[in-house]
């Protein structure tokens, strides 16, 4: 369900290569070509051109962007221009080697991805960094984070609906009688999140909802400074209604004191082509204010052009 408006003719990658190769010459880059063409083009068209590009001139398109462009703006182009995959193992990477939401990215990469989309960003790291993904989680983290975050990102869950009903009400109980001993990092429960298809933990959920008369979720906030349990927490609500995860943290980006380019740049870069339409639809019902309208009111200049052109914000 991709927001991203593609022109209903789109030029060959040959010409998208030679017209961003006019935008980074002269006295000064023309940004606005760069959004108009990086912008409003797929995955698939956006890696012709790089492709195109590296032919024609003999440089990586990223490295032409890098020179050109500069901060913020800089960020959302690179990392949209990117390949999903070896974006993925990109932002992975960089997660390893941040103290601060590294546990979260790793965990929105690995909830969010298809099992094939997953695969593929642990191919694409592997090609990048020469290590494996789980190699470098394993390293970069420890305790309850380890046992739960090695398992998220090596997982490869069944993609289908089908749902065993008898394994959804004994699942449930598990997870009952662990959160209710306050065994948030128990195996059991790590085994069940990380390895169960989206469709199975949504039967597993629906189950301990009705079963125990509250949702899973309001029982892990026993204890709300409990960090570890904050990303349990979220790593269900990105398995089961990914949306209200990435609502949130589109809010909390916005809202802080000080804008949090960094979440904000990587939402609506990776989300652009999946599920921005839904995304949209959760920020304007839980917050009465359009995403374009929130984003246009925080940001400014071609850092903003690029935001609301992504998001589908009209032809930007």
């Amino acid at each position: 369900m991709a927001t991203l408006k593609v022109p209903a003719h789109v030029p060959a990658p040959s010409e998208d290569a030679e017209q961003l190769r006019k935008a980074f010459e002269g006295w000064g880059t023309n940004e606005q070509l760069i959004i108009d063409i990086l912008a409003h083009r797929n995955a698939a068209q956006r890696n012709l051109i790089r492709k195109t590009y590296r032919e024609a001139y003999g440089e990586d398109l990223l490295k032409s962007l890098d020179e050109e462009l500069s901060s913020d703006f800089e960020r959302a182009v690179v990392l949209f221009t990117l390949d999903p995959a070896e974006r993925d193992a990109f932002l992975a990477h960089e997660a390893t080697k941040r103290f601060t939401s590294s546990h979260w990215v790793l965990m929105e990469i690995a909830c969010t991805r298809s099992s094939h989309e997953l695969f593929n960003v642990r191919k694409a790291y592997h090609d990048l960094y020469k290590k494996s993904l789980e190699e470098d989680v394993a390293h970069h983290t420890k305790g309850g984070y380890r046992k739960f975050l090695v398992p998220l990102v090596s997982a490869f869950r069944y993609q289908g609906e089908e749902v065993n009903m008898t394994l959804a009400r004994s699942e449930a109980k598990i997870l009952r009688e662990k959160i209710s001993d306050k065994q948030y990092s128990d195996e059991e429960v790590i085994r069940i999140v990380t390895t169960r298809s989206k469709a199975q933990l949504n039967a597993t959920l629906n189950h301990y909802n009705t079963a125990f008369g509250n949702a899973i979720n309001k029982d892990l906030k026993a204890d709300p400074e409990d960090e570890f349990l904050k990303l349990l927490r979220a790593a269900i609500k990105c398995l089961t209604v990914p949306e209200k995860y990435f609502e949130k943290v589109l809010r909390q980006a916005i809202n802080k004191l000080g804008t949090d380019e960094w979440a904000l740049t990587r939402v609506v870069a990776t989300r652009a082509e999946v599920d921005m339409v839904r995304i949209k639809e959760e920020y304007q019902r839980r917050n009465s204010v359009t995403l374009e309208k929130a984003i246009a009111g925080d940001t400014s200049g071609d850092y903003e052009k690029m935001l609301l052109a992504l998001i589908g914000a009209g032809d930007v």
